[in-house]
């Protein structure tokens, strides 16, 4: 599986609607990348990001559910996180969300 894009919306600090697209030269290029920044920058939200959207859920946060949520960002109504992704068998799409 190789993830082509992550695209999220109100998810811990990071206000507002984020896409990183990975085919970009920026990540393609080198064949490798790293994800820096400091203290609040966002780097673990991208990661729970593609965890939201492939799977409900993320590793880190016990608390993302119907009934609670510790990762929608203070102040907002919604969040989701989608996740394009390629496999052998074709490109496929998953998505995540939830609202107040």
């Amino acid at each position: 599986m190789r993830i082509l894009s992550v695209r999220f919306q109100n998810l811990n600090s990071l206000a507002g609607e984020w896409t990183v697209d990975l085919t970009a030269p920026e990540f393609t290029g080198n064949g490798i990348f790293a994800i820096t920044g400091p203290t609040g920058a966002g780097k673990t939200t991208i990661l729970d990001a593609i965890c939201l959207g492939l799977y409900g859920r993320t590793p880190r946060l016990d608390r993302v559910n119907d009934s609670a949520n510790e990762i929608m960002t203070q102040g907002t109504g919604a969040c989701f996180s989608e996740v394009t992704f390629e496999t052998a068998e074709g490109r496929f799409s998953c998505m995540w969300r939830q609202h107040r």
